[in-house]
């Protein structure tokens, strides 16, 4: 009798027994947790509920959250950070870099030439052949035939007869056609006379006066307003084609740099829709005034309900690349005397939408890449903050911030000036940049991330894809080492300038959020704030530098969702 009224008993008692007073919908266990958090910086374990982070702690700690409906994913020992932020990328390039001819990976003019043929091969006479990505200082070799360091038309046009062809740059700051494209824009065969100029551009002409074939700046257009509009069908399978990168690539957030009102419908249809997996920061373009002026008077978007769509910021092109010599510098090009880039916009207009931006509650985002238009662009914002004294918290960005004046670099901290960069420049570039600067214009402002940190600036991090590849992995490897991806050079270029692993995460992260006024929402792994997590296959924090670019993405989660995970 009495072991039947022990057994009673205890069965009693596990049936009173409860479980977790809020169990979680998600737990992720047995990680290595880099927090972006100072007061907690490191953990094992996180549990989500309702996409957002319940509780943050060790394996054991955490385990108390699970119930019965709790999905469980032990991540055995791989390394989470907060989801990634690409601060600065063109999401439908992405996408229709996919559609398009990839000239990133191609190393001389004749591979160029040769899958532009392959390509006209397989379309009708008349349609047009299109590409990005490639970059002639990227090259092994050049062509026998250059003219200012750019190939020549004459063996691209001999293998396309039929098909106009306009391949961009991986700048997006020049393009390259063939005499095809050139006679249907009205700029070839001109019997001896020179093109008109183009403001804000150049066509760039041989000895002769002929055209080259390369377009600059502004003088891509008399041939890109000629190629067919995309269909709303390409753009969504564009649409789809860049969100499945990220989510492979562990980028949880993106900020579009640069935006029209179909590519925001296209965005928004996909959110209502479900199949938005990638949370948008989305910057309107600066080329459509009469779309700045529309949204001035309805005001910001700001999705304060699930945070995938926001629109709030202006984007403003105002020089061009240091690869197409169309950063607009202070002092000449050291490798072109007397050529000092190109204003892509009017300076007037910077200052115009900054003030009309302010009063509307838009952030404004300015490209600038050479030292006079980072120069110009303080200037601007500066004579913008004056005349509303009253506005706080504006977060005024500049868009790559490259090669910045010396006595410039301190005015990001004071003005509260985003630098909005990108490391793997560094890695793709540096090697020729100082042919273009000159050594003592690269040490004293180029690539220079400790001193604008130092400066009190927020600096984000990302890639400018699809000029360089989403993935944040090099470009986290840049940051650390400001190395090629080949290794080189010992210590890195200007090694006083890298960044710690720590700031490089932060960049990617917390700070990018704050540059999207997001940062008490998501950018560090705090108990409420959203679960966006990206997860590696190796601990990029304490690997050797040089194991770093083998670490893959295993994971990407989305307020808790699993949106990739490594086959």
């Amino acid at each position: 009798m009495r072991k039947l009224y022990f057994l009673a008993v205890l069965t009693l008692l596990f049936a009173c027994k409860k479980g977790p007073e809020t169990p979680a919908d998600q737990v992720f266990l047995n990680a290595v947790i880099y927090t972006v958090d100072e007061a907690n910086p490191k953990a094992e374990a996180v549990a989500v509920k309702d996409g957002m982070i319940l509780a943050v702690g060790t394996s054991e700690e955490v385990q108390t959250y699970v119930g019965d409906a709790t999905e469980v994913i032990d991540l055995q020992g791989k390394t989470m950070t907060p989801g990634l932020v690409e601060s600065h990328a063109h999401l439908m390039g992405i996408g229709y870099n996919k559609l398009e001819l990839d000239l990133m990976y191609v190393k001389t003019y004749d591979e160029l030439v040769e899958k532009v043929a392959e390509a006209a091969a397989k379309a009708k006479p008349g349609d047009w052949v299109t590409g990005r990505g490639w970059h002639q200082d990227k090259w092994i070799e050049m062509p026998e035939k250059t003219v200012q360091g750019f190939p020549t038309h004459d063996a691209l046009s001999a293998v396309t007869p039929d098909n106009p062809v306009y391949l961009a740059h991986a700048s997006g700051h020049a393009s390259f056609v063939n005499e095809k494209a050139l006679e249907l824009a009205g700029i070839s065969n001109l019997k001896g006379e020179r093109p008109k100029e183009v403001e804000g551009g150049e066509i760039i002409l041989d000895p002769l006066g002929n055209p080259t074939g390369i377009l600059a700046e502004r003088a891509s257009g008399l041939v890109s307003r000629l190629i067919p509009e995309e269909t709303p069908e390409r753009a969504a399978e564009a649409l789809t084609l860049a969100l499945k990168e990220l989510n492979e690539k562990g980028i949880t957030s993106f900020h579009d740099a640069g935006a029209n009102q179909a590519t925001i419908d296209l965005i928004q249809k996909f959110k209502d829709e479900g199949k938005l997996t990638v949370r948008q920061y989305v910057m309107l373009t600066g080329r459509e005034p009469e779309l700045l002026e529309a949204w001035y008077k309805k005001g910001p978007m700001i999705d304060t309900a699930d945070h995938l769509l926001t629109v709030r910021s202006i984007k403003l092109n105002c020089d061009g690349a240091l690869g197409s010599r169309g950063a607009w510098l202070l002092e000449d090009y050291s490798d072109r005397p007397g050529h000092r880039g190109h204003e892509t916009l009017p300076m007037s207009v910077v200052s115009e939408v900054s003030e009309k931006a302010i009063p509307a509650g838009f952030q404004v985002c300015s490209h600038a890449i050479g030292d006079r238009a980072n120069q110009e662009i303080l200037d601007r914002y500066e004579a913008a903050f004056a005349k509303n004294p009253d506005a706080k918290n504006l977060r005024f960005r500049i868009e790559h911030a490259q090669h910045i004046h010396p006595d410039d670099i301190p005015r990001f901290g004071q003005m509260g000036v985003i630098a909005a960069m990108q490391a793997i420049h560094l890695s793709s570039d540096r090697p020729w940049a100082i042919d273009r600067l000159g050594e003592k214009r690269i040490i004293d402002g180029a690539y220079v991330w400790q001193k604008l940190m130092q400066s009190g600036a927020v600096v984000t991090n990302g890639t400018d894809a699809p000029v360089e590849p989403v993935d944040p992995i090099p470009s986290f490897y840049a940051s650390v080492t400001r190395k090629t991806l080949q290794g080189l050079p010992d210590g890195g270029y200007e090694g006083d300038q890298k960044m710690t692993r720590e700031q490089a995460l932060k960049s990617y992260t917390l700070d990018g959020a704050y540059a999207e006024f997001e940062e008490d929402f998501k950018g560090s792994i705090q108990v409420g704030k959203v679960a966006d997590f990206t997860v590696f296959d190796q601990n990029i924090m304490e690997i050797p530098e040089e194991e770093i670019l083998k670490t893959k993405v295993a994971m990407t989660v989305l307020g808790g969702k699993i949106v990739y995970s490594m086959p």
